[in-house]
């Protein structure tokens, strides 16, 4: 089935193909969306692999997903993306139990809080939502090689499109704004996403990379790293405004499982804004495609985090 067809139907999760056999790992699952989408793949048959950095919010979220569909496959595994180390473990870890991955969902992230830095003293935002997403997906990349349908989904913003990166202060050193600094990280997702589909479609991989964007979606990213006027803002003022994570979460799940997604496009809702609605086709900013972009920051990020990807044939 198409998107324009499923679009009239108002494509929902009760939509996602069978998952039986297909093993995922969702980023961030212990709460909002990730929760919401590994229910949801969890649900349809799915082995879903909850990363999380609280193992113990992960076991709460994992008795959740069990509650309503008794015999679920699900694991709670702990991933920090803010810490290069913590990423190699959770990869040498997945694959001793699993030689294969079908989805990898890059959902987890933190949103506006003070400055502040990672393990390896990069800038929080950039290091979690960016650096850390990029590592994972380039350890597990020979995983996803091996699956079946595999895809990688990369959760970005609308707000990507007003963002733009300064490569000269990528830590914030010389100006940190929280807000900027959060919409740059959702450019650098929807840029590496770009990225990666150029690099895997030029390699002859199997693999699709797919980006996806959930609106206005009440979380506790408003909440969680915000402070100030825009933890008020968005935490409270506008939060009857937004749409359940259930909603939120479709753009990515769709992104994830529908049959006819390809790769390099950006899923998102289709109301008005994009703020809200059923997963559709939505346009990517420029930057976000810019090839001279896409090196730049492929290059940045394996320097920043070690980690050169496995493609089958030379770029």
């Amino acid at each position: 089935m198409t998107l324009d067809a499923t679009q009239k139907q108002r494509w929902t999760a009760e939509q996602i193909p069978d998952q039986t056999g297909r093993v995922s790992v969702v980023t961030g699952a212990n709460s909002g969306l990730g929760l919401a989408t590994a229910r949801a793949l969890a649900h349809r048959g799915g082995h879903v692999i909850l990363a999380v950095r609280d193992e113990e919010k992960g076991r709460r979220a994992a008795a959740d997903i069990a509650a309503g569909r008794p015999g679920a496959l699900v694991e709670v595994r702990r991933l920090d993306l803010a810490d290069l180390d913590s990423v190699r473990e959770f990869a040498d870890d997945l694959r001793t139990g699993h030689p294969r991955l079908d989805v990898l969902v890059n959902n987890a992230g933190v949103m506006a809080p003070p400055r502040s830095t990672s393990a390896q003293g990069h800038e929080l935002q950039f290091a979690g939502n960016h650096l850390g997403h990029f590592a994972l997906t380039g350890l597990l990349l020979d995983l996803l090689a091996e699956g079946l349908d595999p895809r990688v989904v990369t959760v970005t913003s609308v707000n990507h499109r007003k963002a733009h990166l300064d490569f000269d202060d990528l830590n914030g050193e010389h100006s940190y704004r929280p807000m900027t600094f959060y919409d740059r990280s959702k450019l650098a997702n929807a840029v590496f996403g770009h990225e990666l589909h150029r690099r895997l479609a030029a390699s002859g991989s199997p693999v699709r990379s797919v980006l996806a964007h959930p609106g206005y979606t009440a979380t506790h990213l408003q909440t969680s790293g915000p402070t100030g006027l825009v933890k008020i803002l968005f935490g409270t003022v506008l939060r009857p405004l937004a749409q359940h994570p259930d909603a939120g979460a479709l753009p990515q799940l769709y992104a994830a499982t529908a049959p006819g997604v390809r790769g390099g496009e950006l899923i998102g809702p289709d109301g008005r804004g994009e703020l809200r609605g059923g997963p559709t086709r939505v346009p990517l900013a420029a930057t976000a495609t810019d090839a001279g972009t896409g090196r730049r920051l492929w290059e940045v990020s394996e320097g920043l985090t070690d980690v050169r990807f496995a493609f089958p044939a030379s770029v």
